[in-house]
């Protein structure tokens, strides 16, 4: 993200430190430095309040503050309605700042409110971005929601593989298949124990079962499997009716709801998406399906603002810093001061069986062992999958 070298001498700094309920302002006049130190509550009035008494200041004014939580996102949106430039203060910066300038760790709103006031006069921001005035709000939101689902999903699908069907009906976990086979969970909250399946015989379970299995090539060899399985299974003497496997049950339930919920948030972002040019340039790279150009576009937004590639590198915590001091110089390495889940989404694209997989393999030939060099590669990848956009 570029960061704003300068700050015009003509200008009224704010400085807001930002909390869930209150905000500490620090205003900062040109002639003489003069401050004038309030406090903002979390409320429409306040708020209007604020943009108001700026407005009538009558002069150019830049806003500063640090990113809390979605806190700021209300204050932020109103002050940027009401025609003011917004900089934000990076947290690490504005930790290290608060160190260097009062030589130590303490910290308070107040003193907050002071340094991002000095980081604003030096020009040590960023720009801030707006997510609903970028017309991105929506964007962030699925990606967001659908990262949400999938770690539920993921977490209750281990639930059932690890708990639930170890006891209840071990042998069925081989035609589990991926944490995607609906046809799979649909089965078993239909049959969940070996006695469910074995006591209505061979033909009526082959009834029963029938729609439940999907379009499979072999279906009828699938459902003869299931039955012999069940007829030597080694399960608990759990009876169907029991409370045991009513909360099975409601645990299969719910990640059947949450593969449904997934698979409706990928559809909208598909429609949302389909006539976006970056959306379908970004499919066009290797290992970048649908939720990982969602996740893209919602986190970096409109991609042409990096006017280079290690512009967005930077943004993404995937440049490359060395820590030196006289004669030490330490190991080069990811900063990873950027973004987290866009970093995360482009080392996922690499993963994926594709090219990409074809150039990690000759990256590390000769050193298949080698633990260091194959991390390397795949962050060398990481990098390569975002250029390649």
């Amino acid at each position: 993200m570029t960061k704003h070298k300068s700050t015009p001498s003509d200008t009224v700094l704010v400085a807001i430190d930002m909390s869930k309920h209150r905000q500490e302002v620090l205003l900062e006049r040109p002639e003489g430095g003069r401050r004038r130190r309030m406090t903002v509550m979390a409320t429409k009035a306040d708020y209007d309040r604020l943009a108001d008494d700026l407005t009538a200041i009558g002069r150019p004014i830049i806003v500063g503050f640090e990113a809390t939580g979605n806190y700021h996102r209300t204050l932020a949106h109103r002050l940027l309605c009401a025609g003011f430039e917004l900089r934000l203060i990076s947290s690490v910066a504005l930790a290290r700042t608060r160190e260097a300038l009062h030589n130590g760790w303490d910290k308070n709103d107040s003193k907050d409110a002071q340094v991002i006031l000095h980081m604003l006069r030096i020009g040590a921001t960023q720009r801030y971005v707006d997510p609903l005035a970028a017309g991105i709000n929506d964007l962030q939101e699925m990606s967001k929601t659908h990262e949400a689902i999938s770690k539920a999903k993921t977490q209750t699908w281990h639930r059932i593989l690890t708990h639930y069907l170890p006891l209840y009906f071990p042998e069925i976990e081989r035609f589990a298949g991926n944490s995607r086979s609906d046809w799979f969970l649909a089965l078993i909250e239909q049959f969940p124990t070996p006695g469910s399946i074995t006591s209505i015989g061979r033909e009526a379970f082959t009834e029963q079962a029938w729609p439940l299995i999907g379009r499979k090539v072999s279906k009828a060899q699938v459902v003869k499997d299931i039955y012999e399985t069940a007829c030597a299974s080694i399960a608990l003497p759990i009876h169907e009716d029991s409370t045991a496997i009513t909360m099975f049950r409601m645990v299969i339930a719910q990640a059947r709801t949450l593969i449904q919920q997934r698979n409706e948030i990928e559809r909208i972002a598909h429609d949302a998406l389909v006539m976006s040019r970056d959306y379908q340039l970004l499919r066009m790279i290797p290992g970048i399906g649908p939720i990982n150009a969602l996740t893209i576009l919602a986190e970096a937004g409109d991609l042409r603002r990096f006017s280079h590639h290690r512009q967005f590198l930077k943004f993404c915590g995937l440049d490359l810093a060395t820590c030196q001091s006289g004669m030490f110089r330490g190991r080069t390495k990811l900063s990873k001061y950027g973004n987290a889940r866009l970093r995360r989404t482009f080392w996922m694209a690499t993963q994926r069986d594709n090219s990409f997989r074809d150039k990690l393999s000759r990256y590390v030939a000769g050193h298949p062992n080698d633990p260091d060099r194959r991390r390397k590669a795949m962050t060398a990848l990481t990098a390569v999958a975002r250029r390649s956009g």
